[in-house]
């Protein structure tokens, strides 16, 4: 008997902290990670279909109508960046900075890479962890925008090998 009393005790007293850390949390109507995922899982095949090595990327970044898109901070573009692209920095990402970006034209063909695009793994293209790629965020929103014509440089490169196709800035 006191071990059943000792049993009724113990879940007396947990319940309430139990109920008061398992509370669910109100959701932010302003964030959906579900969707999110949901998105990024359905672009898995359109992504691996619209990786492009390096000759054919620039040669069609370099197009009438082509944008080439660095989602890269500011800082690091200024620093470095492929000839003829155009900075938006990812955490700049809304409706009306892409409109004013790449246009109105949401079939424009949008040519992006990233950091781990490249060999040279110092600034201003150090590499990030392989899983934390800026291409895979940048391809996701993009098409979450509406834009569906977007491709990615699929090689690694150095920024001497693309000679005066990579853009160099003091400072």
């Amino acid at each position: 008997m006191p071990r059943l009393l000792s049993l009724t005790l113990a879940l007396a007293l947990a319940t309430p902290a139990a109920a008061q850390t398992a509370a669910p949390q109100p959701a932010n109507p302003q964030i959906d990670y579900g969707a999110f995922v949901k998105l990024a899982q359905q672009l898995e095949p359109v992504r691996a279909a619209h990786r492009l090595p390096w000759v054919e990327f620039a040669r069609r970044a370099r197009a009438d109508g082509a944008l080439l898109l660095d989602a890269r901070s500011e800082r690091a573009f200024n620093l470095g960046h492929i000839r003829g692209a155009v900075n938006l920095p990812f955490s700049d990402f809304t409706e009306a900075a892409l409109r004013d970006a790449i246009g109105a034209d949401r079939g424009r063909p949008i040519y992006i890479y990233c950091n781990n695009n490249f060999t040279d793994n110092r600034a201003p293209v150090v590499t990030k962890r392989i899983d934390m790629a800026l291409n895979i965020p940048t391809f996701v929103n993009l098409h979450g925008y509406g834009y569906a014509n977007v491709w990615e440089l699929a090689d690694l490169v150095s920024t001497a090998q693309l000679g005066p196709d990579w853009v160099a800035n003091a400072g």
